[in-house]
């Protein structure tokens, strides 16, 4: 069940997106969603570090021109969710933050079922172009679930659902089963890519029976293939699937330590909405 939506608030155009999903979960589970706009403080004052003792006055002046933009822009993002919210009936609440935007996001989420973000968020609003790591931080340490859209909206009628047998993926569709965000109706296509076919057939068969004790039902599939993101992109196009569930767990690199491999590859080669959870 979904009774608290928190809806990260940014200037790029995948929030209105966001938003919007936000919205919709929020009138089928009769849930509040609250929209949290950031203001950047820690990142405002990496970007004026530097320079001698002469330069603390100019300095402190840029800080301060920064933080007010910054708050600009979070007073516009909030009016704008309001808005929104208000205009579609919603109960919802908003909050202004400043902080480091990851820290402030898994903090509100301790009191939060789900997180709806989107794909690029760059909370740094003076510069909206420099791209940062919230995303990979906000999944890493979030107690729950999220989902991450990009610009393009798409009602939810067919879930692609992978499964490796590894406990993030199992964790991962538990959730997805438990919290039901899109309800039991939608179709559930469970994929694992894997050379060893009846092993594979058998994981599917276990997960795919806690589905329908839960009230969803699936069809399953094993794929062979050296890349796994890719074969789950291809049989994403094929099936015409319009959310994807993923694991994220830790192996290596930058978004792939928080991800997975396979997780962050499907997040640079999808448009489609990813549910995640570690």
């Amino acid at each position: 069940m979904i009774r608290c939506i928190l809806v990260a608030l940014d200037p790029d155009s995948d929030t209105r997106t966001a938003v919007r999903y936000a919205s919709e979960l929020a009138r089928r589970h009769s849930a509040s969603v609250t929209g949290l706009a950031v203001v950047d403080t820690g990142h405002i004052e990496a970007s004026i570090r530097g320079g001698g003792i002469g330069s603390m006055y100019y300095a402190e002046k840029l800080r301060e021109q920064l933080t007010e933009e910054a708050r600009l822009v979070a007073r516009r993002l909030i009016e704008e969710f309001d808005a929104i919210a208000n205009e579609e009936g919603l109960r919802h609440h908003n909050t202004v933050a400043e902080g480091v935007p990851f820290q402030r996001i898994v903090e509100d989420m301790k009191y939060h079922d789900l997180l709806v973000v989107g794909k690029e968020p760059h909370f740094f609003y003076s510069h909206p172009e420099e791209k940062n790591k919230t995303l990979v931080r906000i999944v890493h340490e979030s107690i729950g679930p999220v989902l991450v859209v990009s610009e393009a909206y798409r009602a939810i009628h067919r879930v692609l659902m992978a499964y490796d047998g590894s406990a993030a993926a199992a964790r991962t569709i538990q959730r997805f089963a438990q919290l039901q965000p899109f309800g039991t109706d939608v179709a559930v296509d469970l994929l694992t890519i894997s050379e060893e076919t009846s092993e594979a057939q058998l994981m599917l068969s276990l997960m795919g029976a806690y589905l329908q004790e839960h009230g969803f039902t699936f069809q399953a599939t094993v794929r062979s293939g050296e890349n796994v993101a890719e074969e789950i992109v291809r049989f994403a196009e094929e099936i015409q699937a319009d959310l994807v569930v993923a694991g994220a767990y830790a192996t290596s690199g930058l978004k792939r330590w928080f991800f997975g491999s396979s997780t962050s590859a499907l997040l640079e080669k999808t448009t489609l909405p990813l549910f995640v959870y570690h």
